[in-house]
């Protein structure tokens, strides 16, 4: 089956994370998951921690600023499901591409 809409553009990442998987303590048994794609990651990431406007992270990015409010808006939902519910949190996956280092910034 023919995947809907546009074909997702590529998103440029520094780096992947280096922890891949969070999980609650405390709760008994196994607990449920949800996944957050490395460009959620990256966005939450640029935003949210390094505290950068949203239209220049976009740009780093390589995405309209629209295009990263919606991927901020779904990582900041599965990441306060996931800790109001104790789910494990796995981060992997999407259409990424890592940025070349600079040479000149170092």
């Amino acid at each position: 089956m023919k995947p809907k809409g546009r074909p997702k553009k590529i998103r440029l990442v520094e780096k992947v994370p280096k922890i891949g998987q969070f999980s609650p303590r405390g709760k008994p048994g196994r607990p449920d998951e949800i996944e957050i794609g490395i460009d959620q990651f990256e966005a939450l990431r640029l935003v949210d921690c390094l505290g950068q406007k949203q239209r220049h992270a976009a740009s780093q990015m390589g995405l309209s600023r629209q295009t990263l409010g919606r991927i901020l808006k779904q990582a900041r939902k599965n990441i306060s499901d996931a800790i109001i519910n104790g789910k494990i949190i796995r981060i992997f996956g999407g259409k990424i591409r890592l940025k070349k280092a600079n040479p000149k910034l170092k």
